[in-house]
């Protein structure tokens, strides 16, 4: 599988990773009483975004490359930028890193649609170890289960917004029906996901 992942492709991920866990790091500055825990929260938030980030964006590539088209990550330092400026002054996410570059002159509605939502389908599921994480988890498995679950809720429901280039666009584009089970399967886990910070 790391073949198929060229160095470039492993740097910019490697690159929009790290900028991306560090923004979900600085909305909960709040709950840093001391370096320590701001150091706890950095941590998981490297584990619980990266995993997030990265399985978002290999799904669509891997379900890109299962049509038979070639694909890459690239990021957009730009909008990793934006994304830790935001972050750390408002405490929003704007989650743009970059996107999953298709190389295919022949891309159907029906093939790009499917790539885009395999994206936040791979988000909402992992919301569902996260969120075993926090009913069953204690100390610091529940932190990071809950961190988990709200990231990958974010995730997925900001992609899934029909808007410009979101994977919520493109799926909508492609069949209305399973943009509006996963628009409110999103929406619905984000509540849910932002409900047990209280």
């Amino acid at each position: 599988m790391l073949e198929r992942i060229p160095p470039r492709e492993r740097r910019d991920l490697l690159i929009a990773w790290l900028a991306i866990s560090l923004s979900f790091a600085l909305i909960f500055r709040d709950l840093w009483s001391d370096a320590v825990v701001a150091l706890l929260f950095i941590a998981i938030s490297f584990v619980t975004a990266g995993i997030g980030f990265i399985l978002h964006e290999m799904a669509h590539k891997f379900t890109a490359m299962r049509f038979g088209y070639w694909a890459e990550f690239q990021k957009d330092t730009q909008m990793l930028l934006v994304a830790v400026v935001l972050a750390a002054l408002v405490k929003v996410v704007f989650a743009a890193p970059g996107a999953t570059v298709i190389y295919g002159t022949s891309i159907s509605t029906s093939e790009n649609g499917q790539i885009s939502a395999a994206g936040p389908i791979t988000n909402l599921v992992l919301c569902i170890p996260f969120a075993a994480l926090v009913l069953f988890g204690g100390g610091i498995l529940q932190l990071v289960g809950l961190i988990g679950f709200q990231v990958n809720a974010m995730v997925a429901f900001f992609n899934m917004l029909p808007l410009s280039v979101l994977d919520g666009r493109k799926v909508l584009a492609w069949n209305k029906g399973i943009f509006a089970v996963l628009f409110v399967l999103s929406l619905g886990t984000l509540i849910y996901a932002m409900s047990q910070f209280y």
